[in-house]
């Protein structure tokens, strides 16, 4: 339904086409007034007028090989643009393949325009062909989601769309077009304000607020920043980084918020949490301030055990939902605002921290354990391939990932520097998404080394998008972390359920290289350290995509490890890292 509602100036001027255009042809030309250059999508019955309408337009349209797919580019696209991905698809299967996309969107905070047709409004209800009721299935997991009913409503609903999708705290909007809409004539008029009652994001800091941070720094001996996908969202690592010189405070990222300082700097202590570095999880065990930047100190960062985490600590949280300020820890110092612009204020008259001594105790840590893996000389070790990966491109890359060991290691072991260039589903940890990310993070950035990280399992939940790659020649480098099993989940079961191993065996896998090669994209092997530093080398000079399996031991585990339920101090360093 139309939603009634936040006043916030049009990006362009008014304007109106006299002669009447159809439903379909209004949304095209509304998106291409929003700057949208690329669409993600799979056509079906419901949106043959849109796809009839974009034959006419200069817009590109990927077309994935399935709905997963197309709104995983979309997210990919969006993550390292910070600009609203767009994915269209068809009513019923077309548009409930959307739905763990969106809501893999909606954990992470990432904007999204989600177009589905539906059927004639005459046959809703009716249990027609391809009917579902979207905007139902999707109301939990969207920002906010329109059923479009008159034709005169469709500029402002993608107006109103776009502003929801990628202000306050950004996330998935979805609108859905019946045919009849699609169909049906009017002059098209584009709004040259939005209002959206009760829509007012609060993104400028209240001055008291910021003084009350101000002084809890100048009196902290052991202050820590947690900084999280925010800072990367508002686009504030310039000014995390001199909120933190300046104060002189250490830094943990989570893993959205990796990146939004670098993995480089002498302050960065890793990120924190259940495969979280020593220096991180014992800083928070004993700081005396937190201060949370655009985190939402979840439950793989608190692990569940709020009785232990920053017990001794003042906390302050920033964030720009308010929502989110004690909904998990309670907050000494709440301040809503958009990050950037609570820094922004931070930084004027910031005082210095009394953390020297605080910052030489954090360093003997990072030098007493370190992140760290023993060698092998028979077996490829995954921490040794991600390492390389970072070490042969400057850790300059867009890396994205699937979810699961080879996840944590390209956490722990690739230091990004500069923000949106490690792209991985954080909330909902979706298997299948690294792939189709990637290939929307390289049509975003043509320009860039783009690198798919991912899992013997996951690969294979995405993997018929490598016709897409093939297609259109997108140069994403693929690197299959092949353990031949669900390498996380049979970690579990070795150290939670005493060795019981219980379906994780991926056995009967396809040869990758072969898969590869069956889409026209460029296989290579690796099982030892010489064989992977050639493979990868080939991969890098080659100008299309490539698939690089590299075969690991089954056995590894990732370390550190904190159980679920038990505190940071409760790390299991395992045999290399102890």
């Amino acid at each position: 339904m139309p939603h009634p509602a936040i006043a916030t100036e049009d990006r362009q001027e008014k304007g109106t086409e006299q002669r009447e255009l159809t439903g379909s042809e209004i949304l095209l030309r509304c998106l291409i007034r929003e700057g949208v250059d690329t669409i993600f999508g799979y056509p079906g019955g419901a949106v043959l007028p849109i796809y009839d309408s974009l034959y006419h337009e200069e817009i590109r349209h990927v077309l994935a090989r399935h709905e997963q797919g197309a709104i995983h580019m979309a997210e990919g696209y969006a993550r390292v643009t910070g600009k609203p991905g767009v994915v269209i698809a068809t009513s019923g299967p077309g548009a409930t393949n959307l739905v763990t996309g969106i809501a893999n969107a909606q954990m992470d905070s990432i904007p999204l325009v989600c177009i589905t047709g539906n059927v004639p409004q005459n046959l809703i209800g009716t249990d027609a062909f391809q009917e579902a009721d979207i905007t139902g299935i999707t109301m939990p997991i969207t920002k906010h989601n329109y059923f479009v009913t008159d034709v005169r409503d469709l500029a402002r609903v993608v107006r109103e769309a776009f502003v929801i999708a990628s202000t306050g705290r950004p996330g998935p909007v979805l609108i859905d077009i019946p045919k009849d809409v699609s169909n049906a004539k009017t002059s098209l008029e584009f709004p040259d304000k939005v209002f959206i009652r009760g829509y007012q994001p609060t993104t400028d800091p209240h001055p008291l607020q910021v003084q009350k941070l101000h002084a809890a720094i100048s009196e902290a001996e052991r202050p820590v920043i947690l900084a999280g996908g925010g800072v990367v969202t508002s686009g504030a690592d310039q000014e995390l980084k001199a909120f933190a010189e300046q104060a002189q405070i250490p830094v943990a990222t989570t893993l959205m918020g990796i990146g939004g300082f670098s993995g480089q700097h002498p302050l960065w202590m890793g990120m924190p949490g259940m495969h979280g570095t020593y220096a991180a999880n014992h800083a928070l065990l004993e700081c005396d301030l937190l201060i949370g930047i655009g985190a939402r100190f979840d439950d793989r960062v608190t692990m569940g055990r709020l009785d232990k985490f920053a017990k001794g600590a003042k906390i302050a949280h920033i964030d720009i939902d308010p929502a989110e300020i004690g909904k998990n820890v309670d907050a000494y110092i709440p301040i809503v605002g958009d990050v950037k612009k609570v820094l922004q204020a931070a930084l004027d008259g910031l005082p210095r921290s009394r953390s020297a001594d605080w910052l030489r105790r954090i360093e003997e840590w990072k030098r007493q354990y370190p992140v760290t893996f023993r060698p092998s000389e028979k077996t490829l070790k995954p921490q040794w391939v991600i390492r390389h990966l970072y070490e042969t491109t400057g850790g300059d890359a867009i890396v994205t990932t699937d979810v699961g060991q080879h996840q944590m290691w390209v956490a722990q072991y690739f230091r990004f520097a500069r923000p949106r260039s490690f792209i991985t589903s954080g909330g909902l940890g979706t298997m299948g998404f690294g792939f189709p990310a990637a290939l929307g993070a390289q049509i975003a950035n043509p320009d860039r080394v783009v690198i798919c990280v991912t899992g013997d399992g996951g690969f294979q939940m995405t993997a018929q998008e490598l016709a897409i790659a093939a297609l259109e020649n997108i140069p994403v480098k693929v690197a299959v972390i092949n353990n031949r099993c669900l390498g996380m989940v049979r970690q579990w079961q070795e150290v939670f359920y005493q060795e019981r191993y219980s379906e994780v065996d991926l056995s009967g896998s396809p040869d990758f290289v072969k898969l590869a090669e069956a889409y026209g994209v460029k296989g290579l092997r690796a099982r030892t350290e010489e064989e992977a530093k050639r493979a990868w080398q080939g991969a890098l000079a080659h100008p299309g995509p490539v698939v690089v399996d590299f075969e690991i031991d089954p056995a590894e585990n990732v370390y550190p490890m904190v159980a679920p339920g038990s505190g940071l101090d409760e790390m299991i360093m395992g045999d290399e890292e102890a």
